[in-house]
């Protein structure tokens, strides 16, 4: 069981269950901190814990061979991962790291699948979720042919930008051109363009969000769709 100095969960999905069902999930959940690069699964390897963050971001990675990858969608404090655990799977098919460090909740998989089966909202929850993720997995591919490098790297801010409590988002270009699949010097020109129009500040290791409006409105529908699909699945963050 948590210990009593862990603190109060803090994830959008836990927090809506209803209180009886969080407390049959609160006697398997443990606390966890969660360093950048921490692995929470690997490639085609057994899930061992099913990771529910209350704060930073986890990149969903695919991977081919031992040096193509890509990220097909992230989550933080709205979410869970690997998705495939709610509905049975017990091998992951994406890698899953932490991109920018924080900290939440893991529950070992046989535990996360008997209390799934004995609550249902949890269940519900769960496959919402599945939805409103396969959703932005999907748009992501979208902008990966739709947009212009620049345009690509100003729609990823704002999603880890939704995912930040303020407006400076602590990442490299390396960790940045290693998600995206792409060389770094692309990901430096793109944060130029972005930075000459005054949409961002780019410093060293860290990025400040200076116009969240134009920067919506360059991406287009690229963006949105996806975050409106879950506040109607799952309400406001």
């Amino acid at each position: 069981m948590p210990a009593l100095h862990e603190p109060r969960i803090h994830n959008h999905l836990l927090n809506r269950l209803p209180e009886e069902e969080l407390n049959a999930l609160r006697e398997v959940l443990e606390y966890v901190e969660l360093p950048h690069g921490y692995v929470m699964a690997g490639p085609d390897k057994v899930i061992e814990y099913v990771y529910f963050l209350s704060e930073g971001i986890g990149s969903v990675l695919t991977v081919m061979g031992e040096s193509q990858r890509v990220e097909a969608g992230m989550f933080g404090v709205e979410g869970f991962s690997p998705t495939s655990a709610a509905v049975g799977g017990t091998i992951s098919v994406h890698e899953i790291f932490m991109l920018i460090e924080g900290s939440g909740w893991r529950v070992g998989l046989e535990d996360f699948s008997r209390v799934v089966a004995a609550n249902p909202a949890f269940a519900d929850l769960l496959v919402k979720y599945n939805q409103t993720f396969i959703s932005q997995v999907s748009y992501t591919a979208l902008a990966s042919v739709a947009l212009q490098m620049h345009e690509r790297v100003a729609r990823w801010l704002l999603m880890c930008h939704d995912r930040m409590g303020g407006n400076e988002i602590t990442l490299t270009h390396d960790a940045i051109s290693h998600v995206l699949g792409v060389r770094r010097p692309s990901i430096t020109t793109a944060l130029h363009i972005l930075e000459g129009k005054r949409l961002i500040r780019a410093e060293r290791g860290r990025i400040t969000i200076r116009d969240r409006g134009a920067i919506e409105a360059m991406v287009g529908e690229t963006y949105g769709k996806p975050e409106a699909e879950y506040r109607r699945l799952l309400g406001e963050l």
